[in-house]
């Protein structure tokens, strides 16, 4: 279940008013869940006996295995996180010092289905391995890309200075650009950054 979480994408969720990034993973075995408001992170893993537990508590109507409720749970939350949710599928939360709880309300077999995840604060292990590694990854690539992308500018421009001056002109004014300035660019960046920030 942990290396299938690890490859599974954020999505944006909203459980009632509240916005969140989640992902999960459901096998027959059990379940990962995995939520954060880029405050706080939260998680909970649930094997079969906990899942059989929680679902005579919470449905006593309802008899099946564990398996069957696993992957009941499994095609309400998946749809939801690959942004298709059920319109006949209700989500709430709840919060708590430490603790988040996600309600779900659904049916199963013409009857009600209720579901509740208790997610309690992730290790900071979790936290790293999830969210803040790939970020760091993503935000080195991300500088490395922009770096390479500001070099090909500043040769474009030196290779545009050198047709004008062997005689070249444009045949069409209207795509003549300024010379790219490299600090002039990275000061507008950060500061269009710093706005979004807040």
């Amino acid at each position: 279940l942990e290396s299938s979480l690890l490859a599974q994408p954020w999505a944006s969720v909203r459980f009632g008013e509240c916005a969140f990034i989640a992902k999960a993973c459901f096998r027959d075995t059990g379940y990962v869940l995995l939520i954060s408001d880029l405050s706080s992170v939260w998680h909970e893993r649930a094997d079969t006996q906990a899942v059989a537990q929680r679902s005579k508590e919470l449905n006593k109507r309802l008899t099946a295995h564990a398996s069957s409720f696993l992957q009941r749970l499994g095609s309400l939350v998946c749809p939801l996180l690959a942004g298709r949710p059920d319109a006949a599928t209700a989500f709430s939360c709840h919060h708590a010092p430490g603790r988040l709880s996600v309600r779900v309300k659904s049916e199963l077999s013409g009857l009600p289905f209720y579901w509740d995840f208790h997610c309690s604060s992730a290790p900071v292990e979790m936290v790293s391995q999830h969210l803040v590694r790939p970020l760091m990854r993503m935000s080195l690539a991300l500088h490395s890309q922009l770096q390479e992308l500001m070099a090909l500018l500043l040769q474009k421009d030196a290779e545009i200075d050198d047709y004008r001056e062997s005689g070249a002109a444009l045949s069409r004014d209207r795509l003549r650009t300024e010379p790219f300035q490299e600090e002039t660019f990275l000061q507008n960046f950060m500061a269009k950054v710093r706005c979004k920030a807040y």
